[in-house]
């Protein structure tokens, strides 16, 4: 049997003393491996998947379903390559919870983005503040299919009554696709708005996110919240 130790060794090493931003990905994804892979060689797992997939990010978003379809891939290492994204998100959410005041768009779309990481189905988030734009929650309130979200305007207007918000913000991503608003997402801001009015609570913006860019649909003059107070 070939002694794979040295090789390890060396690049655990490696990774120790420069991290990954150099490595090229086969070695990233192989160095990962050797974690639920104790006694084999990974390289040849790694190179597997990066062929049937076509990219790191490609394998890491892949279900574990179609990872366990390479030849090396069981349990173990799908629900090692589906726990990295699932951790990334959770710690960008953890270290987005220091912050508590959202009162620019910036800081908002940016807050925001940390709930679509890793995401690969359409999801609908809303973010509650209140008076002095505090984060009272964001709470995921609809997810449906790469295309679609099955959106409850009830719901979102029964979440922000519950935390006693004072504004809202509505945000949706647009997987694979482009952060630009569709008609239909232009015409569901109007009717969440003119939902939220009607109980005094301000939808302040509606963000929509693909990737790691976002576009607001205030900044952009697709939604004047001014036209909806009382």
């Amino acid at each position: 049997m070939v002694n794979h130790e040295g090789h390890r060794q060396r690049l655990r090493r490696r990774f120790r003393e420069e991290g990954l931003d150099h490595f090229e990905p086969v070695y990233a994804l192989e160095l990962l491996l050797f974690y639920c892979v104790p006694r084999r060689d990974t390289r040849p797992i790694a190179e597997a998947l990066l062929e049937h997939f076509g990219s790191l990010a490609r394998v890491l978003d892949a279900p574990a379903e179609e990872l366990e379809q390479v030849d090396g891939v069981g349990q173990n290492v799908s629900t090692l390559l589906r726990l990295v994204p699932a951790l990334s998100r959770y710690y960008l959410l953890d270290r987005a919870s220091a912050v508590k005041i959202l009162n620019t768009t910036e800081k908002c779309g940016t807050y925001l983005l940390n709930y679509f990481h890793g995401l690969s189905v359409e999801t609908v988030f809303l973010l509650c503040l209140d008076a002095k734009c505090k984060v009272l929650c964001c709470k995921k309130v609809a997810e449906g299919s790469l295309n679609s979200a099955a959106l409850s305007i009830r719901r979102i207007v029964e979440e922000a009554l519950w935390v006693n918000a004072t504004s809202v913000i509505l945000a949706h991503n647009h997987p694979g696709g482009l952060a630009l608003p569709s008609s239909d997402d232009v015409r569901t801001t109007q009717l969440v708005a003119e939902a939220l009015t009607a109980v005094e609570v301000c939808l302040a913006d509606h963000i929509v996110v693909a990737d790691e860019d976002y576009v607001s649909l205030v900044q952009s003059s697709y939604y004047h919240p001014e036209d909806y107070r009382k």
